[in-house]
């Protein structure tokens, strides 16, 4: 069956009407990667007298020059030209996770019209690379896949609205606040958990961390830029309870008001320059170029009624889990592996309470 993705798209129009062609970002980010005009052509598939072209259009639109050009040094953006590719990997990151949820829903809508009555897989978790793998992987039921917190996750599960859900257990003694939070909304004798992945998360900074920053008390130093995650997100409660071990005030730390809504947007704010530090998974700090300070492994699990295992959409789920192109397609997530990935177990077991 075919699927539906959704996009964002620029659109970029003056008062008198005239409106930029969308083909000059690419060729920004061409530009900003290899450095120089002829290698960003290629990439872009135009030729370098459609490239010059379009650069013409581009600083006659904004009023000043996107690229410099540099007799012996190549090509290289101009603080605008910047700005601009940022704005757009910053809009794309933030955006993406809302786009996808919209996606699966036109793709449901799209399967039921075709096929009337379809058996559909609900899974709601918290945005991840992991997760993003999902769909593609998932070829024989249709998933409905929808980001939200992992405490919204398992709250949907316990009032049916989703088949299985997903959630984030720190380890160490620094998962120990985050564990008690779920006692809850976990069941021993109704729920069972399944197996993912295990992924590092810790600091995003500048290549080469030109601050030196070496841990979260750094964040506390005068004059770093901090961008921080949602406070309803599973990273951001990593955060939370590594500041509190470190006994570090949030109140200390420059920005920490300001959020984002995914790995890769915080990574494009701080690879944008808007930010020295960011804290998330090591794929978005290598999918943008940035330099890694590894703080913490945590466990994303998934969550499930027992009845449910029995049913062939979830037993679809669990094999594509335990199967060695998916597992492969994690480890292939840099700070990413697979753990006990397809495993059903009990409840107690991750959460060590009594059944």
């Amino acid at each position: 069956m075919k699927k539906i993705t959704v996009l964002p798209t620029w659109c970029f129009r003056d008062d008198a009407g005239n409106q930029l062609d969308l083909q000059l970002l690419r060729l920004l980010g061409a530009v900003y990667r290899r450095g120089k005009l002829t290698q960003a052509a290629e990439d872009v598939g135009i030729s370098y007298r459609h490239a010059w072209n379009l650069l013409r259009q581009g600083s006659a639109f904004f009023g000043v020059a996107l690229v410099e050009m540099q007799r012996g040094r190549g090509a290289q953006l101009t603080p605008l030209g910047e700005k601009l590719l940022w704005a757009e990997q910053r809009a794309v990151a933030r955006l993406g996770p809302q786009l996808e949820s919209l996606g699966s829903e036109l793709n449901l809508a799209i399967a039921r019209e075709q096929q009337g009555v379809v058996s559909v897989l609900r899974l709601h978790a918290s945005h991840g690379f992991a997760v993003e793998l999902l769909p593609k992987h998932l070829t024989a039921v249709p998933l409905d896949l929808q980001y939200c917190s992992p405490q919204e996750s398992l709250a949907a599960l316990n009032r049916g609205s989703c088949d299985v859900a997903g959630f984030h257990l720190p380890r160490g003694a620094v998962g120990e606040r985050i564990r008690a939070t779920y006692q809850g909304l976990l069941k021993p004798r109704e729920h069972r958990v399944i197996g993912f992945i295990a992924r590092t998360q810790g600091l995003m900074v500048a290549p080469n961390n030109p601050l030196g920053i070496e841990g979260v008390a750094s964040l506390a130093t005068e004059g770093v830029r901090f961008i921080n995650r949602q406070a309803s997100s599973g990273t951001r409660s990593l955060l939370d309870c590594l500041l509190s071990e470190a006994g570090v005030a949030s109140a200390v730390i420059r920005g920490f008001e300001v959020e984002e809504f995914t790995h890769s947007a915080v990574a494009a704010y701080v690879a944008a320059g808007m930010a020295d530090v960011g804290f998330g998974v090591q794929a978005g700090a290598e999918k943008f170029g940035l330099d890694f300070i590894p703080l913490a492994v945590e466990d994303y699990l998934l969550a499930c009624h027992h009845q449910s295992l029995k049913e062939p959409r979830v037993q679809a789920f669990i094999d594509v889990l335990g199967s060695d192109a998916f597992q492969q397609a994690v480890e292939a997530l840099p700070g990413y592996r697979p753990s006990r990935c397809g495993e059903v177990m009990e409840v107690g077991e991750v959460l060590d309470v009594d059944c």
